[in-house]
């Protein structure tokens, strides 16, 4: 063997001792946690002394000091007894299972009850094992590596999952992004117009009562109501001036097209949306447009978004006109309460108009920036 090559086996060698103490090492850090519940010491001990080597253990001798150190310290498994002062093992279980924060975590009952009814209430309350006393090692040994690897699983596949769910949001508001704009192309006034007025229609959806997650499914929505401008003629889209009653009949449609566009998908977000962009230029009374709805005809998210793109709309620039200052803007929903707006929703318009104000300040400086 050449001197370059003795060199080499040695630096292999070096190499895995080096990888081979750094797994050890990491290894070490990260062995496996395992709570111990039991009133007994005597049985304690028994359960530290066949798995001390392999994990870290930690003890609690009733139930109220294992539910502490379960929320807090987070075991990867837990062995509980059953026969327990106070609070039982089935009750730990049962409060383990009900507190997210524990939820996931593996439990193997370890007890003398070891009646087949016994196991199977503790399966039934979300235990994962039943190991009846006294106690096999080398059965103990093999239930909790068992769980563990069973726990690890769900664990990366839970992880992939939301890599993935997180993966299909980001495609998902890209396309949202990518609508909103195509709607918008050639309308060359409407800047941030359409994530501004989303975030006032959010505003007011969660003012009115509306989940949480639904009130975040209208801010995804609300930027694609005017989708359908896509299909305007830019003579019409662009005009620096007033529409004629003709160049209307034509800006109407734009509503219809819009909705055509974003029902062919029936998924939760884009059924709110088309309903959003049919609906949007709806009001009140019955007079607006595309089928003369009223009142509460018309979807409430239409109504909410109506309000805050009108808003918008009157305190930004257009071609036409200069921004409205806020009072004047304020003056202008109001006169269109009962006619354009659902009363009920301009009080809470009102009531929170400060918020609305500082979602537009936010906005504004976003714009600027840009």
């Amino acid at each position: 063997m050449s001197m370059d090559e003795q060199t080499m086996q040695q630096a292999d060698v070096t190499d895995i001792a080096v990888t081979r103490t750094v797994v050890t090492e990491t290894v070490t850090m990260e062995k496996p946690s395992v709570l111990i519940v039991d009133d007994t010491p005597e049985n304690i001990d028994v359960l530290k002394g066949v798995l001390a080597d392999d994990y870290r253990i930690r003890v609690a001798t009733n139930g109220r000091i294992a539910l502490q150190i379960a929320a807090k310290q987070m075991p990867d498994i837990i062995l509980l007894d059953v026969m327990m002062p106070e609070m039982d093992g089935y009750e730990v279980c049962r409060q383990l299972k009900e507190n997210p924060v524990t939820a996931a975590i593996p439990v193997i009952f370890v007890t003398a009850m070891n009646e087949a009814r016994d196991e199977a209430r503790g399966l039934s309350l979300g235990a994962v094992d039943y190991i009846s006393k006294p106690i096999s090692a080398a059965i103990v040994q093999a239930r909790v590596r068992t769980q563990l690897v069973v726990a690890n699983q769900r664990k990366l596949c839970e992880q992939q999952v939301r890599e993935r769910t997180h993966e299909l949001e980001q495609v998902q508001r890209a396309a949202i992004f990518m609508l909103g704009e195509a709607g918008h192309h050639n309308d060359t006034d409407t800047g941030l117009h359409i994530w501004r007025m989303a975030a006032y229609a959010a505003a007011l959806a969660r003012h009115a009562g509306w989940s949480e997650s639904r009130v975040q499914l209208l801010e995804l929505a609300a930027p694609m109501h005017d989708t359908g401008k896509i299909g305007i003629p830019d003579p019409i889209l662009k005009a620096p001036r007033k529409l004629t009653p003709e160049e209307w009949v034509v800006m109407k449609t734009h509503s219809m097209i819009g909705y055509q566009i974003l029902s062919k998908s029936d998924t939760p977000l884009f059924s709110l949306a088309a309903e959003i962009a049919l609906h949007h230029h709806e009001r009140w009374d019955g007079t607006g447009y595309p089928n003369g709805l009223a009142g509460k005809d018309i979807p409430e998210s239409a109504r909410i978004v109506a309000i805050a793109d009108v808003f918008d709309a009157l305190t930004m620039n257009r071609p036409y006109k200069d921004a409205f200052p806020i009072d004047k803007a304020v003056a202008i929903i109001h006169e269109g309460t009962g006619s354009h707006f659902e009363p009920a929703l301009i009080e809470l318009f009102d009531t929170h108009l400060d918020e609305l104000l500082a979602i537009k300040q936010l906005w504004d400086q976003k714009e600027t920036v840009l």
